[in-house]
C-alpha cells in the first residue's frame, strides 16, 4: 500500500491558440473543468500502474468537492482519509494551455489543501509514502516519519523544505527549474533524485552522480498537464517494485509521454498495460 499526502483540485482549463503574455488577453480558448491536484493525480496515476493507494487530502464542503473525487473513487483509490472541511473551499487550478505546443500556465488557489495537519496522518500505519509541496510541509515531515517502506517526495512547487524531511526520502523528483532553485541540498540527501526533463526525458542521481538517464518515446503531445506526476508516480510504484534505476526510468518517461498524448492531468492518466507495452515491449 502506498499513502499519498497531498493536494486535490479541481483543473478549470482553458485551451487555446497561445498563452497570454503578461498584461495580453488570448481569446478563442475552450474550457473544460477536471479533477486535478499533485497528490490526487499521484494517487491515481499509482493506482493505474496496479498499487493499491490511499490518498489523505481534504476538500471543502462544497458542490466542487464531489466533482474533484469522482475519477479517483471510480479508480479504485482509497479516500476514507480525505476529509470534507466546512468553511473552505475545494482547491481549484486555474489552467491556461496552447493548443500548439501543448505547453501550460497553472495559478493554485490551495483552498483546504491548506488545513491538513500533522494530526492527520498521526493514527494511520504507513508503508510507502508518497508526498508534495502543494499541502503543509509538517504534515509531510510527520508522514515521512511514520512510512515504514520506500518514501518518495515531489518538491513541487519549490519551496523551503527542511533537511529532517529530506533526510526521510528514499526518493526525490523535481523537473530543470527546482533542481536549480534546490542545489546542493538534494544532492547531500542521500536519497535517489530524479530530474525531469520535459521532452527530453529524465536523469536520475545519486549521491550527486548520474547513475541512469531515459529518453521518451515520440508522442503526439495534446496537453502536457499531468505529465510530471505521472512521471513521478510510475518512477516511484517501479523502484518500489524492485525495478533496476535504469529500468524503473525508463518505464517513468515513457508513463509520463503517455499522459501527454490526451488533454486533462486524471483524464490522461495512463494503465499500466499501455505503458508496460511501450517500454517494456509487454514483459
Amino acid at each position: 500500500m502506498i499513502t499519498i499526502v497531498g493536494s486535490i483540485n479541481l483543473d478549470i482549463v482553458a485551451t487555446g491558440p497561445a498563452l497570454p503574455r503578461p498584461g495580453e488577453t488570448v481569446g478563442g480558448a475552450r474550457l473544460a473543468r477536471h479533477p486535478g491536484g499533485k497528490g490526487a493525480n499521484q494517487a491515481l496515476a499509482a493506482r493505474r500502474l496496479g498499487a493499491d493507494v490511499q490518498l489523505v487530502g481534504a476538500v471543502g464542503a462544497d458542490d466542487m468537492a464531489d466533482e474533484a473525487l469522482n475519477l479517483l473513487q471510480a479508480g479504485g483509490v482509497d479516500l476514507a482519509q480525505v476529509a470534507n472541511v466546512n468553511g473552505e473551499t475545494t482547491g481549484v487550478a486555474l489552467i491556461a494551455v496552447d493548443a500548439t505546443s501543448g505547453e501550460n500556465l497553472i495559478v493554485v488557489c490551495p483552498g483546504a489543501n491548506n488545513v491538513l495537519r500533522p494530526d492527520d496522518v498521526a493514527h494511520l500505519p504507513i508503508t510507502h509514502m508518497m508526498g508534495v509541496l502543494e499541502v503543509p510541509v509538517p504534515t509531510l515531515l510527520a508522514a515521512a516519519q511514520k512510512a515504514t517502506g520506500f518514501v518518495s517526495l515531489n518538491l513541487a512547487p519549490a519551496l523551503p523544505v527542511p533537511d529532517a524531511l529530506l533526510a526521510e526520502a528514499d526518493l526525490i523528483c523535481v523537473n530543470e527549474t527546482e533542481a536549480e532553485a534546490y542545489g546542493d541540498q538534494l544532492s547531500v540527501s542521500g536519497a535517489y533524485v530524479a530530474v525531469s526533463l520535459g521532452a527530453q526525458g529524465a536523469v536520475l542521481y545519486k549521491a550527486g552522480e548520474e547513475i541512469a538517464r531515459a529518453v521518451p518515446p515520440k508522442v503526439q503531445v495534446v496537453d502536457t498537464v499531468g505529465a510530471g506526476d505521472t512521471f513521478t508516480a510510475a518512477l516511484t510504484v517501479a523502484l518500489i517494485e524492485g525495478m533496476a534505476p535504469q529500468d524503473a526510468l525508463a518505464f517513468a518517461v515513457t508513463a509520463g509521454a503517455l499522459a501527454c498524448t490526451r488533454p486533462g492531468a486524471q483524464p490522461s492518466l495512463p494503465q499500466r498495460r499501455d505503458v508496460d507495452a511501450l517500454a517494456l515491449g509487454g514483459k
